[in-house]
């Protein structure tokens, strides 16, 4: 599947600010299954830009504004050909043991800091418990969509796992912050993806508004030897990741990812406006 994909935020401040720095993660990701047959990116006002590879393995581009402003576009324009994922590896929970998946899964397997415990977790790591790996982590993305409403302005960019559980209420940020501490409480390495998810309300439709979207990565283990791998699974959307998912990059949770991170000098306050739009290429032509 191709993609053209426009991301857009403007800032608009009420009064001057100065010598902002901004790192963006908005750089489509080069993996086994996605390309990136082109991308542009512009800044206005305009700055020189730095790129560099963070410890995840996510591009990130940085930039500069020392002069006073009162607004700031940020553009990314890309092109975008995915192939469908294979299938998830199927090996046994004894295989999480092993040197080669301890060796891969690294920090994927540490509990969060802030992980909540008590019967509710308890509950919820036992319900998607399956007869291998594979199948836990499909569970998963069943249960916690089954468990909890996906409904924007439950919660907020800073709330935890325990918000989640009190409320009942969150959004893909949740779903998955929530889904990374279960599959590792049962020894399964996960990192929290951020991307693009191609959704067009009407069916068929080439073309769509959407929101940036998060999903998972669960290491798996592979039968007969063979070495694990990762494999993208989406609890809010009820399943596994598939072409219409256009990852950015990936770390532990969405603090390692997060598309704009920044500061400026002033005491202006901002208004923000992003949008997202994805385009479905038949021909794979044109430009982003």
């Amino acid at each position: 599947m191709k993609y053209s994909i426009r991301y857009l935020t403007e800032y608009r401040y009420d009064s001057l600010v100065f010598d902002q720095h901004n790192a963006l993660r908005v750089r489509p990701a080069e993996t086994a299954n996605q390309r990136v047959d082109a991308f542009e990116l512009r800044i206005d006002p305009s700055a020189r830009l730095h790129t560099y590879i963070d410890y995840f393995g996510t591009e990130v581009i940085e930039f500069n504004l020392i002069e006073g402003h009162e607004r700031l576009s940020i553009e990314a324009r890309a092109r975008v050909t995915n192939e469908q994922p294979p299938e998830p590896a199927s090996g046994p929970w004894e295989a999480l043991d092993s040197a080669a998946y301890r060796e891969a899964a690294g920090e994927f397997v540490l509990p969060a800091g802030d992980q909540p415990t008590g019967p509710a977790m308890d509950e919820l790591a036992a319900a998607i418990r399956r007869d291998t790996p594979a199948e836990t982590v499909t569970a998963l993305t069943e249960s916690i969509p089954a468990r909890f409403e996906y409904k924007k302005g439950a919660t907020y960019v800073g709330s935890t796992v325990a918000d989640l559980l009190e409320g009942g209420a969150g959004v893909c940020q949740d779903f998955v912050h929530l889904g990374l501490m279960l599959l590792r409480s049962h020894g399964i390495a996960a990192r929290y993806v951020s991307g693009y998810l191609f959704a067009a309300k009407e069916k068929g439709g080439d073309s769509a508004e959407v929101d940036t979207h998060a999903w998972l990565e669960a290491l798996l283990p592979g039968a007969d030897g063979e070495e694990p791998s990762w494999t993208g699974a989406d609890p809010t959307n009820r399943g596994l990741v598939g072409q219409q998912h256009v990852k950015i990059g990936h770390g532990r949770f969405y603090s390692d990812v997060p598309p704009i991170k920044g500061v400026f000098r002033g005491s202006a306050q901002a208004e923000l406006d992003a949008t997202v739009q994805m385009t479905r290429i038949e021909n794979g032509t044109g430009t982003p």
